[in-house]
């Protein structure tokens, strides 16, 4: 079967694996002060993180609208893909994923003949590389000859368990931002608290502040691994905290016995509301749906 996976920029997804799978993205805007950027295209993640951290203003993400999906849908019925697959930014989050709802419904009224073409589209409940590794191990599993079907239960099983964890060693971006409610109301700054914050179908909430970073990556580590499936992968989110990136990854690798399965940079939309200054951790817990 001849499939299509179709994503956004929040996924965080790496360049490498964007080009080996042939994964589709669509970026989110983000506007800065006067100027306007297109997340990937413009300027790469590191280079983002570094422009707001020397920035005086609060980066603003736009919601990918829905004629973007109408194209890309209509793209690939006339290449002759049998099905596509979207896997888009957690719905409570951004419009995004209800403008690619609209989009199908819309290509499908003024052009029935689309309906030969499944257009499957999937609310992750999550960001970044929460979903960037299940789209690619949806790939692999498509190629290694699994049913459409198949794939689309994966990919609701991963996300009914997905879970996203973020130790902030800054908290500017956050406060400011609002969009991350616990960390903006998070006031132990000034005695030299990190929050860990967890990142669940869109709810955020601060599970525990440690003081120092030393001792916030010894709880993280002890905490997230107590959430997590045993045996199940993880992955890890970088922005500009190499050396506390660095200590966290050789700690958890230890505790639990196997390295990241994935490793990428923050996009601009995710350090939009993080910042420059936080690292993020994402495993697999229970199920709640």
């Amino acid at each position: 079967m001849k499939v299509k996976f179709l994503t956004d920029s929040c996924s965080d997804l790496t360049y490498e694996d964007e080009e080996k799978y042939g994964i589709d993205i669509l970026s989110f805007d983000i506007t800065l002060g006067e100027r306007s950027i297109r997340e990937r295209v413009d300027l790469t993640p590191q280079e983002f993180l570094t422009l707001i951290d020397k920035s005086e203003h609060l980066p603003k993400t736009s919601q990918v609208v829905s004629y973007r999906f109408e194209e890309k849908f209509e793209q690939y019925y006339e290449e002759g893909y049998e099905a596509v697959v979207c896997v888009l930014i957690n719905s409570t989050g951004s419009q995004t994923y209800n403008n690619a709802i609209m989009a199908k419904e819309k290509v499908l009224a003024d052009r029935p003949e689309m309906a030969s073409m499944r257009i499957e589209i999937v609310d992750t409940h999550c960001y970044s590389v929460g979903y960037a590794y299940p789209v690619v191990e949806a790939c692999k599993k498509i190629k290694a000859g699994q049913t459409l079907d198949m794939v689309i239960a994966y990919l609701n099983d991963m996300f009914n368990c997905v879970e996203t964890y973020l130790i902030g060693f800054e908290l500017r971006h956050m406060k400011k931002s609002g969009r991350i409610n616990a960390a903006a109301a998070f006031l132990g700054e000034l005695m030299g608290l990190k929050p860990i914050i967890s990142l669940i179908d869109g709810e955020s909430a601060v599970v525990k502040k440690s003081r120092g970073d030393k001792k916030a990556i010894a709880d993280a580590v002890e905490y997230i691994a107590s959430r997590a499936k045993p045996g199940t992968p993880w992955q890890f989110l970088r922005t500009t905290e190499t050396e506390n990136e660095d200590e966290f990854i050789k700690q958890y690798t230890a505790k639990v016995g196997y390295p990241p399965a994935m490793i990428s940079y923050a996009g601009a939309a995710v350090s939009s509301n993080t910042g420059p200054h936080t690292l993020g951790i994402v495993i697999r817990g229970e199920a709640r749906r």
